[in-house]
């Protein structure tokens, strides 16, 4: 099974991240991994640090000829800023921050030692394995994107598109929104907001394609697809809430409209005629395209800080103030994107096993080979 780890602080030396159970003979260049790091720092309403810092991925162990050895990946992205010995302690916790809960927990009276690795910054890992991963998923023919759907409101109108069309005006976007229209409004709502120091906050939705039938299980509440990808999902900073296809959104439809009817032809084999359920049922992939949402909570971080108390007088303050972004579901996005690779990269060599990537490649045929002729 795949599992990975990072280590390192906001303002340290860097964000280290170690990726073991990949198997060996992936071909995976650094520039790959780099173009998505770009991408997590890009898009609109985003803070001056994303112009101070150009991450790029130093592949410290586990490749030989930008190949993969099957021995663990470790990757390390330097920071730029590397201020944190320099930085004054912070006694007025930032209500929607690990701030308070955390100095709690670990009986620490400066809000510094815990935001400095509960900071975002973090993510930077997780992109870089998730790179990883969606090279593994790209060689078994899975392929997805992300984009915008609500942005402060902003409903962006995409209903009428192909997944081809959404994934191209999408990728053109600054916001990754597939709407001008929306996407225009959304800008007016974040300058708006930057304006008055406020934040905001959005849905995006993941779509990942060709994955087959059957990866995941109903057996272990643990391996569940779709609650492994909730988890994975939840524990990105910022967002707050995560949906299987329709989700919430069917809450008020009956069962024979919810629940998506199976047809079979020679051509295209079992397909549905609807995708209601985001392309897994029972905990497992049914081969219809997979459908996940988000909710990116606005960045709690003002530049009019809210109320907050001093924990060491005690005395009502204004929060801390950092350098913050005004929106960051597009990042979010990518983020998510990446952890969505990771549980899918896991669930199929879950499935196929293999120790190189040659002999997970024919578990997969063999697999499918069975499904064709079922």
């Amino acid at each position: 099974m795949l599992s990975f780890i990072s280590a390192g602080e906001s303002h340290g030396e860097g964000i280290v991240a170690i990726l073991e159970g990949m198997v060996a003979g992936l071909k995976v260049d650094a520039s790959y991994i780099n173009e998505d790091l770009k991408r997590r720092q890009g898009g609109y309403g985003r803070s001056v640090r994303m112009k101070m810092e150009k991450d790029t991925a130093h592949i410290l162990a586990g490749m030989h000829h930008k190949v993969t050895t099957g021995s663990p990946i470790a990757l390390m992205v330097k920071n730029n800023v590397r201020t944190i010995e320099k930085l004054p302690a912070i006694t007025s916790p930032r209500p929607g921050h690990a701030d308070l809960a955390g100095m709690l927990k670990y009986g620490i009276k400066d809000a510094r030692t815990i935001l400095e690795r509960s900071s975002a910054r973090e993510t930077v890992a997780r992109v870089a394995v998730g790179s990883i991963c969606k090279k593994f998923l790209e060689d078994f023919g899975v392929f997805g994107f992300f984009h915008v759907v609500n942005i402060g409101g902003v409903e962006a109108n995409t209903g009428d598109l192909s997944l081809k069309e959404l994934e191209k005006k999408s990728s053109r976007s600054a916001l990754w929104c597939a709407d001008p229209e929306a996407e225009k409004c959304m800008r007016e709502k974040i300058d708006t907001a930057a304006a008055r120091g406020d934040t905001l906050g959005g849905v995006g939705e993941l779509v990942m394609t060709n994955v087959v039938a059957g990866v995941g299980t109903f057996t272990s509440w643990r391996k569940r697809l779709d609650a492994r990808i909730a988890e994975a999902l939840m524990s990105i900073p910022s967002v707050k809430g995560v949906e299987i296809g329709i989700g919430f959104r069917g809450a008020h439809l009956a069962g024979s409209l919810f629940h998506d009817p199976v047809y079979y032809s020679k051509k295209e084999g079992f397909h549905r005629s609807s995708n209601n359920a985001g392309g897994i049922e029972g905990g497992m992939s049914n081969g219809e395209v997979i459908t996940v949402r988000l909710m990116a909570k606005p960045i709690p971080t003002l530049t009019q800080g809210l109320d907050s108390v001093n924990v060491v007088t005690k005395e009502t303050t204004q929060a801390h103030n950092e350098r913050h972004d005004t929106v960051v579901l597009g990042a979010c996005g990518v983020i998510a994107q990446a952890m969505l690779s990771f549980v899918l990269a896991d669930a199929y060599l879950e499935k196929f096993g293999g120790d190189s990537l040659h002999e997970t490649k024919m578990n997969f045929l063999h697999y499918c080979e069975s499904i064709q002729r079922f």
